[in-house]
């Protein structure tokens, strides 16, 4: 029996009905016509339910899914996603920077912003899903807590791997004994994806130019949550912007903010811009916070790219919450974060007030607390790169991805990759795998070359593949 992920109108509903409380909508009418016909809240963790519904039940999921897509929002005012009223609602939206070659950073700086990124999400790949306890159980079992290195199944006790057995997918190539080289992730699937874009059709890409890509360079079996939704729309014919709202009830969820790294690298010292371009993108997907969250982090990058060290993470983050309106669930989500972040020493307490507050309202993939998450770890470890990857991944929620964020900004900020600690960066051995276009095996001082290249260049390069 097939029972494919993130798409089957049974599956979806339940995450609609929670998603339409978290954007200011009342399902509770149709949550209650959904409950007395036998339909189930949505899986807790994975993406599909054991057993398919009915005729009937699916049926009627799809009709609900449209009903709830028709209520009125409270919040439509407060979190817009037209990019015209996001701008509107920013009282400090940053001035644009005119651009120069001379601000691009060097090549170097750009390949410690891959390594960061691919090293911040291998730690965080074997523990993907799993709860924060959990976690904390299986790194202090042998050892690793606080974080200071990659995960490893040696020394740890059998009944907790029993109890919490690593992320099936990622435990053969993710755990310290089993590195060899970066393995496959979305995570890095997306920059190499925007890398193609942008090389394809310059900073003036449209969200249409964002989906013909994906037809054409990314695998479906290789998208999840909002992304495979959107992609499964286009396949039906709908267009963007209408993906991602077209039955998608994980429009505000992680996935725009991992594709926003590229757009951040290539607008050194222009947020406004890096922004900009990140809701082009984000719009193919996502609606309110969750582009909100990509806009938050291209910023944050793209001041990054010029900052002068770690200590300039503070200017960065709120570099970054001048692209989002101020009112907006997100940029209070990220404000109190920060303060968690500056009012305590332990960053575990900080994580369990973050739960506290997020953990049984959200789901833990959803865009809100896992971009508070990042801004709180990079807040407290000060920018320094180990600590800021150690401290996203220990937080739980999408570890890879949140490690992946704070380990491409740390890592930025360090402007070399001869800052990174090697324990991190040798098991990479310079090769990152992937399924895209012709980029398997690549290694990522090739990257940072192409990703310069992009930053120095103000038009489309006519080569579709480095």
């Amino acid at each position: 029996m097939l029972r494919l992920t993130w798409v089957q109108p049974e599956d979806l509903i339940g995450h609609e009905l929670h998603q339409a409380a978290l954007d200011g909508r009342e399902p509770s009418a149709i949550a209650a016509r959904w409950r007395a016909a036998g339909g189930r809240v949505a899986p807790l963790r994975a993406g599909a339910s054991p057993e398919p519904a009915s005729r009937y039940l699916r049926t009627l999921a799809e009709d609900l899914l449209d009903e709830l897509a028709d209520l009125p929002s409270t919040l439509a005012d407060r979190e817009p996603t037209a990019l015209a009223r996001i701008k509107a609602g920013c009282p400090s939206w940053p001035a644009a920077s005119a651009p120069t070659s001379a601000a691009a950073p060097t090549e170097a700086r750009y390949e410690a912003a891959w390594l960061g990124r691919a090293v911040g999400c291998l730690l965080g790949k074997p523990v993907e899903k799993l709860p924060l306890e959990a976690i904390r159980q299986l790194a202090g079992s042998t050892g690793n807590w606080p974080l200071t290195t990659y995960f490893t199944a040696r020394g740890v006790p059998t009944d907790l791997l029993t109890a919490h057995p690593w992320n099936r997918r990622s435990a053969t190539t993710s755990l310290a004994e089993n590195i060899d080289g970066m393995p496959e992730d979305d995570d890095l699937n997306y920059p190499l994806l925007n890398l193609l874009l942008l090389r394809r059709h310059g900073k003036a890409f449209t969200t249409t130019d964002v989906a013909r890509l994906w037809l054409d360079e990314l695998p479906a079996g290789r998208t999840f949550t909002a992304e495979r939704v959107a992609y499964r729309n286009l396949l039906l014919g709908i267009e963007p912007p209408h993906t991602a709202r077209h039955r998608n009830p994980f429009r505000e969820w992680i996935g725009a903010l991992i594709r926003a790294d590229v757009h951040g690298w290539t607008n050194p010292g222009d947020p406004a811009a890096a922004a900009e371009q990140a809701h082009r993108d984000a719009t193919l997907t996502h609606t309110a916070g969750g582009v909100h969250a990509a806009m938050f982090t291209a910023a944050v990058i793209a001041q990054a790219a010029t900052a002068t060290g770690p200590h300039d993470i503070h200017t960065c983050l709120r570099t970054g919450l001048t692209v989002i309106p101020p009112s907006s669930r997100l940029a209070q989500a990220i404000q109190h974060a920060i303060r968690l972040a500056r009012t305590h020493d332990d960053f575990d307490t900080v994580v369990d007030e973050l739960h506290a507050t997020h953990a049984h309202t959200h789901h833990w993939v959803h865009a809100l607390p896992n971009t508070a998450l990042i801004a709180a770890a990079l807040t407290h470890a000060d920018g320094d790169f180990t600590g800021s990857i150690c401290r996203a991944v220990s937080g739980g929620w999408d570890t890879d991805s949140n490690g992946a964020t704070a380990g491409s900004i740390a890592a930025l900020l360090t402007g070399t990759p001869t800052a990174l600690p090697d324990r991190w960066t040798a098991p990479l051995k310079n090769r990152l795998a992937t399924s895209v276009a012709d980029f398997n095996g690549i290694g990522f001082d090739t990257l940072a070359r192409l990703t310069h290249e992009l930053a120095h260049k103000r038009t489309p390069l006519e080569a579709a593949h480095p």
